[in-house]
């Protein structure tokens, strides 16, 4: 991700997430730091997806990932979560992290489907939606 993707990652945030949507403010401070990894999958010019990995050692999370209603489905998200993926390992850590929220079923098949299990789940976590999130791990070393 570069500083010129920032309005469209943005936009395509507030349209996935609403009123839980990341900040532009949000984006500049997570470029800044030296242990993350933002990503863009591009069709042509147009942002169609975007994902974040934050690295801390033998450990890295998924920050964020999300993708275009109308690419979901098409394998944008594989390859991004394989491409934070790849970032991870190649920074050193061995597991990766993530939430996901508990009513997002096609995204916990995803992260299923690439070696991901629950290890936790934290309560009412997603607000103002009252949603549960579920903390999934996988190793990838």
């Amino acid at each position: 991700m570069r500083w010129w993707h920032v309005a469209d990652v943005h936009a395509l945030e507030r349209d996935l997430f609403g009123a839980t949507a990341w900040s532009v403010e949000s984006f500049w401070g997570e470029l800044a730091q030296p242990n993350r990894s933002f990503l863009v999958a591009l069709e042509g010019e147009e942002v169609v997806g975007y994902g974040g990995v934050m690295v801390n050692g033998a450990d890295a999370d998924v920050q964020t990932i999300g993708v275009a209603r109308d690419h979901q489905g098409r394998g944008t998200g594989r390859g991004l979560l394989r491409a934070l993926r790849a970032e991870a390992v190649a920074a050193g850590a061995t597991h990766l992290l993530l939430e996901v929220r508990a009513d997002n079923s096609p995204a916990q098949n995803l992260y299923r489907s690439e070696g991901f299990s629950q290890i936790a789940r934290r309560a009412r976590y997603y607000q103002p939606d009252d949603v549960d999130a579920l903390v999934l791990r996988a190793r990838i070393s």
